[in-house]
Formats: structure tokens, sequence, C-alpha cells
């Protein structure tokens, strides 16, 4: 039996799917007919019902995938194509502590809760309050959320926690704040940011090339379904392309020692080069021990 208070996901035969919370007495309505709540309450999850107007329903357990799709949105959410990644890459899981900030809509705040689990932790910062308020609503009509804290706060005034796993940034200038973000997390902790043009991208790589960082990745995540039609298999023809730029990196202190001996090709050794001439003119020592001298 499907318990009351479950997320429900109907499925229409023309492919309509509706998600909906099974609340005893609280019947399902539609342009297919009604379809009564202790009716699905008597089914197991991948059953089917027919609902007053003889029209046969499929009923599915909400996944999170489904949920991330049914969340109420006024802000630009993060795609789950994206948010799988982002959770990979920043390593949440079980007892692990990952700050987030710019939560808007809470889309990747769901991703986190829900792959951080009873044991994990996710601190959410956001700068706008109805925005904080909707990434809560949304997070309790999920079903998810009781290992989430989420805080009406600028980040300019730094992060409401320390010594966390990882940290993830969907701001508009996250340069801004990596001195904050550093302070933030454990030696040796993730960092994820998502940004949409290539202008915002190169401004983070510049910021980042200036602090401890390493293992630098810049991505795009592309999605390109095909029809499932075995004796005819061939792409669809459309496909969801780009969304946005991914940027990920490792809090790592930096020695001459070690990067004496990474193998560079011509290409790269101009590059270096570059780096190098960048900041010598910034009056920055990549080498130098941060800690010693106090991250100001």
């Amino acid at each position: 039996m499907i318990p009351y208070g479950s997320l429900v996901v109907y499925v229409t035969p023309t492919g309509k799917r509706y998600i909906k919370r099974l609340e005893e007495g609280n019947d399902w309505h539609s342009n297919d007919g009604v379809l009564t709540a202790a009716q699905v309450h008597a089914l197991h999850f991948g059953g089917e019902a027919r609902t007053s107007l003889d029209v046969p329903i499929r009923v599915l357990e909400a996944t999170l995938f489904d949920r991330l799709q049914g969340l109420k949105r006024q802000t630009q959410v993060i795609y789950a194509k994206d948010i799988a990644y982002i959770a990979l890459r920043l390593g949440a899981g079980p007892g692990r502590t990952i700050i987030e900030a710019g939560c808007g809509s809470g889309g990747m705040t769901c991703g986190l809760s829900w792959f951080c689990g009873p044991t994990g932790r996710v601190v959410s910062h956001e700068a706008r309050e109805e925005f904080a308020r909707l990434a809560r609503r949304n997070l309790d009509w999920a079903g998810l959320g009781d290992n989430v804290t989420i805080h009406h706060r600028d980040i300019a005034d730094g992060f409401c926690v320390d010594g966390a796993d990882a940290l993830f940034l969907d701001v508009r200038t996250p340069w801004e704040y990596l001195d904050h973000a550093l302070r933030a997390v454990r030696p040796g902790g993730m960092f994820g940011f998502l940004l949409p043009t290539v202008d915002q991208v190169s401004k983070l790589l510049l910021g980042i090339e200036r602090r401890p960082f390493a293992e630098v990745e810049v991505c795009e995540i592309l999605i390109r379904r095909w029809k499932p039609v075995a004796d005819r298999l061939r792409p669809e023809d459309r496909m969801t392309a780009h969304t946005g730029f991914l940027v990920f990196c490792r809090q790592q202190e930096r020695s001459e020692a070690f990067e004496t001996f990474v193998p560079l090709g011509t290409r790269q050794r101009k590059q270096e080069a570059a780096r190098q001439a960048r900041l010598a003119e910034a009056g920055v020592d990549p080498y130098a021990d941060e800690e010693a001298e106090g991250r100001k």
C-alpha cells in the first residue's frame, strides 16, 4: 500500500505527468476524471488505477528527479543534469557538511539535502528573504530539508559556518567571496561554482590563480536523448545543451618544489609564464604561506 503523505506521480496515457501528495480524503481531479485517494492508497507504486471516466492512470513513486521538476520557481533553477555532477564533485554524502550560497528557488538545495541524508548537513545562504522562504517551502513540499539550515544573509559578511567539507556558489560575482570561502572550508575541501557567461568564468579563474587552489576544472554538461525504438534507434530532434558553466577546484597550498616537476609543453610554458607575470604585476606570491601572513 502507498502510505498517505507520499509524493506520487500520476502518468496519463497521453504522457502527462502530475506530482501530488497523497492525503486521505483528498481525491485527484483531472480532465481524465477523478481518482480517489483511497484507490491510490490501496495500490503499490508501479500500479495502475482507473478514474471515474474509466481512464487508466499509472501511479509512480516520486524520485528526486520528479521532485526537482515539480518545484515552484521564481528564479532560474539549476538543471538536474548539473545538480547530479555538482553533488558528485563536491562529495555530497552522509556525514558531510556542504555550504551553499544563492539558493534561489532551492533546486540545488534539494539535491544536496537528498544526497547528504540524515547524517549530513547543508548550510545555505540567500541574500533575498523572499527566495529563502521559497526555498524552504520547496524543501518542505519535496519532503526534504531536515538537514538544511537556510540563512537570510549576504555572504559579503562571511559564511555562517566554518570547517565545512565543500562549498558551492551560485552568485553573480563569486570571485569577490573567495577569501571568505577559503575560511569557511577545511583544508583540501572542494569548491564548485555555476556561471552563465564566459566573461564571469574568466574573472573567476583570475581570482582562483591568486589563491591556494588546484585541480581546476571548467565544463558544461549536455544531454542528448535518443528515441527508445529498438528497430529505429536514432537521436531526438532536440537536446538539453548548454545551461551554464561549471567550475570546480580544490583548496591546496601550492609549492614551487611540486610545480617544478609538473611537465609542461611549449604552450603550457607560455601560459605559465603569462600567469606568473600577472601574479607579479599584482604583487601576489603564489607560494606564500597564507596562514602565516593571515588572509585579509
